[in-house]
């Protein structure tokens, strides 16, 4: 009973010394009146997203062996020194095993879009340093991974333009989603 009522006095004594909660945020939109509306630069410099058509691709371009070095340096302490033998997901390999009894889902034997490992590792890698790669060294790497699944040769050199192009093993492999769009 005791540590209840001291709960109580703490939580109304922070309540008075804040004072109301309209002073919390700088916004008065929506129930609760906290935060504010984005300004169009916040909402561009999180509008990083690329489609499997490649719109949305920066401007870049990377080759393989640029790849294995940025890939040595920045992504192999959790993928290993292939891409296979890290303690993060494996990214080589797998073809041949989605139907299997232990299929092995990489980005060379289940993504259906290259643009979609570009996506991912744009927007999310290296796991403690999401964001921090170029867009010149997120093409590198792609272009690396995508090489050592055998999906490019080791002249080649993506971009905007060659990226989207690139036919990926699994590319049929889902089906659409039939729920009406809701955006």
């Amino acid at each position: 009973m005791f540590r209840r009522q001291t709960r109580f006095l703490l939580l109304l004594f922070v309540m008075v010394a804040v004072g109301p909660a309209d002073s919390w945020g700088t916004s008065k939109s929506g129930p609760f009146h906290l935060g504010r509306v984005a300004t169009p630069d916040e909402i561009q410099a999180w509008d990083i997203d690329v489609a499997p058509d490649g719109e949305g691709l920066p401007a870049g371009r990377g080759t393989v062996k640029e790849g294995a070095e940025v890939y040595a340096e920045h992504c192999a302490s959790c993928h290993g020194a292939t891409g296979v033998e890290g303690p993060g997901p494996a990214l080589v390999g797998g073809q041949g095993t989605l139907a299997s009894e232990h299929p092995v889902k990489t980005a060379g034997s289940y993504w259906p879009y290259a643009t979609t490992l570009f996506d991912y590792i744009y927007r999310a890698m290296p796991f403690v340093a999401p964001q921090s790669l170029t867009s010149d060294q997120v093409y590198a790497v792609t272009t690396w991974i995508l090489f050592e699944n055998g999906l490019v040769d080791k002249d080649a050199v993506l971009d905007r333009e060659t990226l989207p192009k690139v036919r990926m093993l699994h590319r049929n492999g889902f089906v659409p989603d039939p729920r009406p769009d809701v955006n």
